[in-house]
């Protein structure tokens, strides 16, 4: 079980000149920190126009500032948007085999399609079109990264022959990875040879059914990449403090906080009838999931706020469901002050971290297999 972090980079009301440096210099303050205490990852989101809830529309600025305050720690898209309207293809691959580089090989690339009516319609995006342009994506980038020289004809868009420098560090290239938020997302990142980067809680029940039907359908996958990334990624909020009853009264701040933002926010499917979401997808989910039931202290089920002797339960749990990393939301509009978020990531790393064996990222086997660098 391995152990990152994960930013919406949420920037409360009012909005003075200096606000949003403050909140992405403290964002930096807790990677580096997180970096020292032997956190394995960082992914930041791609969102735009979602006022207060995130102001991360550039994460590879952001990864890549993270990728100079830190040594060991690898960075990750989660995700970027694989829809013409949002990205090209051939700026993704550039722009990732760049901040590959940057970061010595350090890059995880997680793709996706959005979620939210407020984002495709500010782009004039087609939520029909959304699933079938991100298959063709993750299909392109691979060798647009591997080949030396590529063209390409194909639905949403094309190429004449050119050479797409530069190439990303690490060899072949970097592990990819899905965001899997509506039922059966997991399956299409079995097909392909992907990660499943969960961005939804779920019950553990229903969290081992999905965790089982991927591994047992990337045994036969057909990989876009050369090479496949079996793992199972969730994510979670993290607020650790030695009083239990303390860690859960400012982590249910936390959360709720989370839940205000969301509910603010409008799916796709609220908005525009179409068969491509057939779920509203990750913010209803993470609202439903977060407010579910609790002990009786009021943690719900699975959820990492409380003390240590807590979180090693809970993340027990998770980690006998199969599921190989999670990546921890640590605050929400600011609601938790930031000293309180750095001793919530010492105390986690001392006293919980221990308890979870570390094993070898599907990159680092990889490189190892291919005789990379």
């Amino acid at each position: 079980m391995k152990f990152g972090i994960f930013y919406e980079i949420s920037v409360p009301r009012p909005w003075g000149n200096d606000t949003e440096k403050v909140v992405y210099d403290r964002c930096l303050e807790q990677v580096k920190l997180a970096d020292e205490l032997g956190f394995d990852s960082v992914w930041a989101v791609e969102h735009h126009f979602l006022e207060e809830y995130s102001h991360c529309p550039a994460p590879e600025l952001f990864l890549t500032a993270c990728a100079m305050v830190t040594k060991k720690m690898r960075v990750g898209h989660g995700i970027v948007v694989c829809v013409p309207e949002f990205n090209h293809p051939i700026k993704i691959a550039e722009r990732t085999a760049v901040l590959d580089i940057l970061s010595g090989g350090r890059l995880d690339v997680g793709t996706g399609r959005s979620a939210t009516w407020t984002e495709l319609g500010g782009f004039r995006a087609n939520p029909d079109e959304t699933k079938k342009t991100w298959d063709e994506f993750v299909h392109c980038l691979p060798k647009m990264w591997t080949q030396e020289r590529y063209s390409y004809q194909g639905r949403s868009w094309s190429m004449p022959q050119r050479t797409i420098v530069p190439k990303p560090f690490q060899k072949p290239h970097p592990p990819m990875w899905v965001a899997v938020t509506s039922p059966g997302t997991e399956i299409d990142a079995a097909e392909r040879g992907m990660g499943s980067l969960g961005l939804t809680f779920g019950g553990f029940a229903e969290q081992e059914e999905k965790v089982k039907r991927y591994r047992k359908i990337i045994r036969t996958c057909e990989p876009v990449g050369e090479f496949i990334n079996e793992a199972v990624s969730t994510v979670n909020f993290l607020y650790c403090h030695e009083d239990d009853a303390v860690a859960v009264k400012t982590g249910l701040r936390l959360t709720g906080t989370f839940n205000y933002l969301a509910a603010q926010l409008l799916a796709a499917r609220e908005a525009y009838p179409t068969k491509s979401y057939p779920s509203l997808g990750l913010l209803p989910s993470l609202r439903h999931d977060v407010a579910g039931p609790g002990d009786a202290s009021g943690a719900p089920e699975g959820i990492a706020i409380g003390n240590p002797e807590r979180l090693v339960r809970e993340l027990k749990k998770w980690e006998s469901v199969g599921v190989d990393r999670v990546n921890f939301l640590l605050n929400a509009l600011e609601t938790v002050p930031q000293d309180q978020v750095l001793n919530s990531l010492r105390l986690f790393a001392k006293e919980v971290m221990p308890h979870f064996e570390k094993k070898p990222s599907q990159a680092e086997a990889a490189a190892a297999a291919a005789g990379a660098r």
